[in-house]
């Protein structure tokens, strides 16, 4: 273990003894810091965090701290961070709400970018970059492989579906559907992200597949709900598609075009959430 003498550690935290702790960090009550991890200086830990093995945390960055929300009162929530995450300069990572399940959760392999924030309860899955600027309000859903532009602003309850990319400076009000490319202000879905389905491993069929499902269902005049069914029985065989079709009836289930929405458990969460 490497701890600089001008750290200060909580003598209920746990740093693991292949962690670095560079100059000036501070790491709160009952954080748990594993293997590899280094935080390289004047980075804030504030409680109740866990953070895995192999991350980097820039200067400036601070995570764990008390959501950005009036309904939060004191409760026990926490901050989970997995594997292998670049944290960039003054990235801010707050921890849950309890009326939000507790918990704000970041996954493995992760790219967060300098001055992102990503606000209580959120959850981010693998490997998705996360873009300078990036402001996610509360109980957003960041699915796998995603990637988000700088200075894109993301609704509270939205999803960003999986392999989706975020075009800088959007304003997104709505789900992301998988696969797809958003862009504007207020954003619109533009184009398949064949480039991140190449690199994911989906074959010609599978993009070909997914290219036909946007343009029947985002470009035609026709009747969405009768163009999912219809894509659901001709490609069968393809997952993607099933996916989005499954994406788009969640959306389409919730409250203006957000599937999580539909989880309120009372007027509650109408209030402002970071």
């Amino acid at each position: 273990m490497t701890i600089h003498p001008t750290a200060i550690i909580d003598e209920t935290a746990t740093v693991h003894d292949t962690a670095v702790i560079g100059p000036w960090c501070v790491v709160g009550p009952d954080v748990t810091i594993g293997p590899g991890t280094e935080l390289m200086s004047h980075v804030v830990i504030q409680r109740d965090t866990v953070i895995g093995c192999e991350n980097r945390l820039y200067p400036y960055s601070v995570i764990g701290v008390d959501p950005q929300d009036r309904k939060y009162d004191g409760e026990r929530t926490v901050c989970e961070i997995g594997d292998r995450n670049e944290i960039r300069e003054h990235v801010t990572i707050h921890r849950g709400t309890g009326n939000g399940g507790g918990a704000t959760t970041v996954g493995s392999g992760n790219l967060i970018m300098v001055g992102a924030h990503i606000a209580h309860d959120c959850r981010i899955g693998e490997e998705t970059v996360i873009a300078n600027q990036v402001m996610l309000a509360g109980h957003v859903v960041v699915d796998d492989f995603a990637s988000i532009g700088g200075g894109a602003g993301i609704h509270h309850f939205a999803t960003i579906g999986t392999c989706s990319f975020v075009g800088g400076l959007a304003r997104v009000s709505r789900d992301v559907p998988p696969f797809m490319i958003v862009e504007g202000h207020p954003s619109e879905v533009r184009a398949v992200n064949a480039v991140a389905l190449a690199r994911r491993g989906f074959g010609d069929e599978h993009i070909d597949a997914i290219k036909d499902a946007f343009r029947r269902i985002f470009r035609s005049s026709g009747s969405t709900s009768e163009q999912l069914a219809q894509l659901r029985a001709e490609y069968a065989s393809i997952q993607a598609v099933g996916s989005l079709c499954d994406a788009l009836e969640a959306s389409a289930a919730g409250t203006h075009g957000r599937a999580l929405e539909a989880g309120r458990a009372d007027d509650k969460w109408a209030k402002i959430e970071g």
